[in-house]
């Protein structure tokens, strides 16, 4: 009985890791595709010259 506990606790755990990752690359992309916007649209917005639109 333990070892059957065993192999489904360690299924569950592998499951959620893989859906985890999964869902860390869409946000991932979602992040980048966000980034990139903001990077076109202050550039055109600045009239074209090379400005720094992040405030670092």
């Amino acid at each position: 009985m333990v070892p059957i506990l065993l192999v489904l606790l360690l299924a569950i755990l592998l499951f959620g890791f893989g859906f985890a990752v999964k869902a860390l690359w869409w946000i991932a992309l979602a992040v980048l595709v966000i980034w990139l916007l903001g990077f076109l649209f202050t550039g055109t917005a600045a009239g074209g010259g090379r400005s720094r639109w992040y405030r670092w």
